[in-house]
């Protein structure tokens, strides 16, 4: 059959509208599962970024104990004016 032979199906308005509600659920869909994605690589940024600052000051505080120590060493007096927190 060449294309001048080829059986036509007409479409009604009613066939479209339904194709294109079809086409924006389908696309409703993708971005919902989108968001869903977005929402759960916020949340693991957040709490990377939470280990991250718990980490950097850990290693801020040993680095500052490390500094006060060797001051208090070469600075005995000091050494008694220790606060605890």
């Amino acid at each position: 059959m060449d294309k001048n032979n080829a059986i036509k199906k007409e479409i009604t308005m009613d066939d479209l509208a339904v194709m294109v509600q079809n086409g924006f659920l389908s696309v409703e869909k993708r971005i919902d599962g989108i968001e869903v994605d977005i929402k759960e690589v916020k949340n693991t940024t957040e709490r990377i970024e939470a280990e991250l600052n718990k980490k950097v000051d850990k290693f801020e505080h040993k680095d500052l104990e490390y500094r006060v120590e060797k001051l208090e060493k070469k600075f005995p007096i000091f050494a008694k004016r220790r606060i605890i927190c």
